[in-house]
């Protein structure tokens, strides 16, 4: 078989990052994990050609070459997979589709032949048993949760590395909480599977012997659900192979917020590599936490534990909900005023949307507030519920608080409360040409054409005379500031905040 792995695009979003990475000539932030780790699985004899549109553009010569083409994608590229499916379909092609939109959705995509869905682990085998006997399904499904230790490693020689800013692996899958707006335990359940130690590290040494030496993603959705193996087991090795390699590879993850309740856990990831953690803080508001079902958020001071976290060496991002039904319209600036003090720079704020699988899905249904699919855009301003709240009051809340946060005065502000609680770890790492370009090209494109120009020099000559050796995350921020505004006037309809041409 001639096997085309696809991947949609992404549109202009939030995390999508378009407008940030071209300060370091990339084209994504990130690879596709789950086509790379598909790979892998399909028969050693299969050719296969991987087509990230993130990257590169599907081409007709690619279509002409190929037998079959295997499809992967998340809810937000959901437009982009529907073009390449026709695409596909227009060229004669055997259509395989997976992934959590395909999972979610699969009623939406009759074009394909096949869905193969949950985790491949266990589906893809069956699906390509009943291809060689000629038999194959339209739709393979398993209630079923795959051993970890069972998943190869992606197929890292399909990538065209350098068009990446990040790479990704994953440590763990599966969540022990029951927020009831979160799809994560639909897809992957309750219980915490995990790779052993030895996966990893073989994973990591792929990358490094293909030249990868910047940053990773561990994908995991709660990387500390498992902490007693974390401690004991996976990041003593991950120190000792970055000691052994005498690598500066900086590592990033997604936890919850009692990290901070656990010191030696902190201070292990960042002698590690680890130098920030994506935590779903959600709302301030303790009685919308309780409703929707995130008591682990209540019953703790989170300004203090975030400052806590920061302390110790790991830059907080968070993600933040407005539209609860227990929101009224003090909301938006109980929301302002958390994550200004807090220092969460990158703060994904998003309209409250139910997520097929979900319990808030199940019950907007039984009560008839829902609308329609959502987009699976987080900062688009949309929701596909009725809420509680006026929808105008809603929407006019968001935008205004939306345009508060990302306004340069208020965005360079979080940098500096940041900056002042970080604490990095000593490192002799230095700026990498790639941080230097990028740190050139900020200070054209924001210090002297950007409408935040003051913003940008009061901040950068604060950092280099009392935060030097945070240099390179400030100047990060300040690139994704510029992103950020950039998708607030898009989505938002917000004050555009225009900068000459893009680098």
């Amino acid at each position: 078989m001639n096997t085309l792995l696809l991947y949609p695009e992404f549109p202009d979003t939030f995390w999508s990052f378009k407008h940030a990475l071209k300060f370091v000539s990339k084209k994504a932030s990130l690879p596709p994990l789950g086509l790379i780790t598909v790979s892998a699985m399909l028969p050693r004899q299969w050719c296969r050609k991987l087509v990230d549109l993130n990257v590169s553009k599907l081409t007709q010569k690619d279509l002409e070459w190929a037998d079959i083409a295997f499809i992967s994608a998340m809810g937000v590229q959901k437009e982009s997979a529907q073009q390449v499916i026709t695409r596909c379909k227009n060229a004669g092609l055997r259509i395989v589709a997976g992934g959590p939109l395909f999972t979610s959705e699969p009623e939406h995509f009759p074009e394909v032949d096949h869905l193969v869905l949950n985790e491949a682990e266990i589906t893809l085998p069956l699906f390509l048993e009943d291809l060689a006997q000629g038999t194959p399904k339209k739709e393979y499904l398993s209630d079923e949760f795959p051993d970890m230790r069972t998943s190869p490693v992606p197929q890292w020689e399909l990538l065209d590395m350098k068009k990446y800013a990040s790479m990704a692996l994953q440590f763990s899958r599966g969540c022990p909480y029951r927020c009831d707006f979160c799809n994560v335990t639909t897809l992957f359940g309750h219980k915490i599977r995990i790779k052993t130690s030895e996966q990893i590290i073989g994973e990591l040494e792929a990358m490094y012997e293909r030249g990868w030496r910047e940053s990773i993603f561990f994908v995991d959705d709660n990387f500390i659900a498992h902490k007693s193996y974390l401690k004991k087991e996976l990041l003593p090795k991950l120190i000792a192979w970055q000691e052994s390699k005498k690598a500066t590879t900086k590592l990033y993850t997604e936890c919850s917020i009692n990290i901070a309740d656990d010191q030696e856990l902190m201070d292990l990831m960042v002698k590690a590599g680890f130098n920030q953690v994506f935590i779903g803080i959600e709302t301030p508001d303790h009685s919308a936490l309780e409703a929707c079902g995130k008591q682990h958020n209540t019953s703790r001071d989170m300004l203090e534990n975030i400052k806590r976290i920061q302390r110790a060496g790991l830059e907080v991002q968070g993600g933040f909900i407005v539209g609860f039904d227990t929101d009224t319209p003090s909301i938006f600036q109980q929301q302002i005023e958390f994550i200004q003090n807090s220092g969460i720079v990158t703060a994904m704020v998003g309209l409250l949307q139910a997520l097929p699988g979900t319990k808030l899905y199940e019950r907007m249904k039984t009560e008839g507030r829902l609308l329609s699919s959502s987009t699976g855009d987080n900062v688009d301003n949309t929701t596909n519920i009725v809420p509680k709240m006026d929808i105008e009051t809603l929407r006019q809340g968001y935008r205004d608080m939306m345009d508060y946060l990302y306004s340069p005065k208020n965005y360079y502000s979080r940098i500096k409360t940041l900056l002042i609680e970080y604490k990095p770890p000593k490192s002799k790492s230095r700026f990498r040409p790639g941080q230097m370009m990028a740190f050139f090209r900020s200070m054209v494109m924001l210090g002297v054409v950007g409408k935040e120009r003051f913003q940008y020099w009061k901040m950068l000559i604060w950092t280099l005379f009392r935060q030097h050796e945070s240099l390179s995350l400030a100047v990060t921020l300040f690139i994704y500031g510029h992103h950020f505004r950039k998708v607030c006037a898009l989505h938002l309809k917000t004050e555009e905040r225009p900068a000459a041409s893009t680098v």
